[in-house]
């Protein structure tokens, strides 16, 4: 088995990049999840509600981040990796309550006026702390802007098993994983309990429960029933829908496609 894709997300429910290898730190890859939109309350905004988000496109640059809308790319912002205010006002990421650091009234302003809903940019500081739910933690493990954990695994054969029950395949950018893995069989990641990929190593945490965002089509925003329909009848579990499995990182370094998955111990359960 293999790494075949490496995808990072850097603002929380727009336009994911797929990378050829990306440095592993206890939050989650480098620049994941490190910024995020939030309401006039502090909520953060998502896909779940807001489905036009999908059509804003991230990209790293050498300064920073451009983000443009997908049908209109003429539509863009460039936003540098540290932000141009010292401000931090109280975010909530489901559960957690935290502080962020407010980019710059510019990006307020673009992505307020593109989204159509008053909304400000948020930043997460290195030295931010936001710790991952004890009962899956190993040594304290922290998040980023992440729903709930550092890392998204997923094998090409559980996509392609998903895919071969549906009228209409969906690509895998539907379930924003980190890690996309190719050979063997169809849902093994749920076997697994650590990981090698290169120098590092993962713990698996616990299943992925999947929402209405995984039937938001990427590239027209809109939303349809699939594949959560179709999910729901082979992948339901204690009333929740299951796809990939969550990580957390035992031992950060650098992953690179073409690395070799390596289970070095298999699930108790």
């Amino acid at each position: 088995m293999k790494i075949q894709d490496i995808y990072i997300y850097p603002i929380k429910s727009l336009g994911g990049i797929r990378l050829q290898e990306a440095e592993v730190k206890t939050k989650g890859f480098k620049w994941d999840r490190r910024w995020m939109l939030v309401d006039d309350t502090g909520g953060f905004l998502s896909q779940r509600s807001l489905h036009h988000m999908a059509l804003l496109q991230v990209e790293i640059h050498e300064n920073g981040l451009k983000v443009f809308h997908k049908t209109k790319q003429d539509q863009y912002i460039n936003i540098p990796f540290t932000p141009e205010t010292d401000d931090f006002i109280q975010v909530q990421v489901w559960d957690d309550s935290l502080s962020g650091q407010i980019v710059s009234t510019k990006a307020n302003q673009w992505f307020s006026e593109t989204l159509n809903i008053n909304c400000q940019l948020i930043f997460m500081p290195e030295d931010s702390f936001r710790p991952v739910e004890e009962k899956y933690t190993v040594n304290n493990e922290t998040v980023s802007f992440a729903d709930a954990m550092p890392y998204l695994l997923i094998g090409q054969g559980s996509l392609d098993d998903l895919n071969s029950r549906l009228d209409t395949p969906v690509p895998m950018e539907r379930f924003r994983p980190n890690l996309v893995f190719s050979g063997g069989k169809a849902f093994q990641e749920d076997d697994w309990s650590n990981i090698q990929i290169g120098d590092c190593t993962f713990k698996i945490t616990k299943p992925c429960a999947r929402c209405v965002l995984t039937t938001v089509d990427q590239n027209t925003g809109l939303k349809g029933k699939e594949p959560l329909k179709t999910l729901s009848r082979f992948r339901l579990k204690d009333k929740k829908v299951l796809f990939g499995q969550n990580l957390i990182s035992l031992k950060n370094g650098t992953v690179k496609v073409g690395d070799e998955l390596i289970v070095k111990k298999a699930s108790t359960l």
